[in-house]
């Protein structure tokens, strides 16, 4: 081999070398924009999980219950009260399911649909407006159509919210939250042999939230207003913002001042965690 032939083999080689180089850039540079993709799009994934699951956290059953048969004259408030109440924590960030005038099957079905949308992470609301009983140690909802004679149909027909806030537990729900406004003197009371005024004291599961229109065995007048005097103040100090806790405990205490005692309603906590009311619902 000659020098000419020997210097083109070369220049073969340094030529192969940098072209087997180039092709090596591009693959690399491919399979980078190709990862930096897929990481964006694994980023928009996580984003749209994290954001459904962000308007899932707080989900709310409200009813309103103002029509029974057997009562002298509808209960407005208790439909009013249930739908500015809906307003107000959808503005505070929870996905609300109102129930008007329901029957027992209406509040079972409602349950229910509420049962299926708690997960972990979920801060779970529970609003009653209504009449409500006491049967044994327990506080049960009314519905519309419940027919009522003895203590034993209380059971059968109410639904209990010591029932509800178990529930709420086993399905794993994060924070708790209940209010009762239902003590009321009821159409039912005088057909018991012997009977109990307003509810039973609600028994206060981990991490959860109560406030109840009054003192255990106490019932309330309503007002002439639009809105009870419990989610009259509710809804103030909801607006107000705050924690639950604090939001509870000012309607108590703002409520117990403007009744100068007559009224007293009831908080019980055993939350180990603070639930924020906010417009942002943080």
């Amino acid at each position: 081999m000659n020098l000419t032939q020997l210097d083109i083999s070369r220049r073969s080689i340094a030529l192969a070398a940098a072209l087997i180089g180039t092709v090596s850039l591009a693959i690399g540079a491919h399979a980078a924009f190709n990862m930096r993709a897929l990481d964006a799009a694994k980023a928009v994934s996580t984003e749209r999980v994290t954001g459904s699951v962000s308007q899932a956290s707080r989900v709310a059953l409200v009813i309103g219950n103002g029509h029974y048969p057997d009562a002298n004259a509808p209960l407005t408030q208790s439909i009013n009260d249930a739908r500015a109440l809906s307003s107000s924590l959808r503005k505070n960030g929870f996905d609300v399911d109102m129930v008007e005038d329901a029957s027992r099957d209406d509040m079972v079905r409602a349950v229910n649909r509420l049962k299926s949308r708690i997960k972990h992470d979920t801060v779970v609301m529970l609003f009653f407006g209504g009449y409500g009983v006491q049967a044994g140690r327990e506080s049960y909802m009314l519905p519309v159509d419940a027919v009522i004679w003895k203590e034993s149909d209380v059971r059968r027909q109410g639904v209990s919210i010591e029932g509800v806030l178990e529930m709420m537990k086993e399905q794993g729900a994060k924070a708790k939250l209940v209010v009762v406004d239902a003590s009321r003197r009821n159409p039912y009371e005088r057909r018991f042999r012997s009977y109990s005024h307003g509810l039973a004291p609600i028994g206060t599961p981990d991490n959860a939230l109560i406030l109840s229109s009054a003192s255990p065995g106490k019932v309330v007048d309503d007002g002439k207003g639009e809105h009870s005097t419990l989610v009259g103040e509710l809804l103030n100090h909801l607006n107000a913002q705050g924690t639950a806790e604090s939001v509870f405990n000012k309607t108590r205490v703002a409520i117990s001042r403007a009744s100068e005692g007559d009224q007293v309603p009831t908080v019980s906590s055993s939350l180990l965690e603070d639930v924020n009311f906010g417009e942002a619902g943080g």
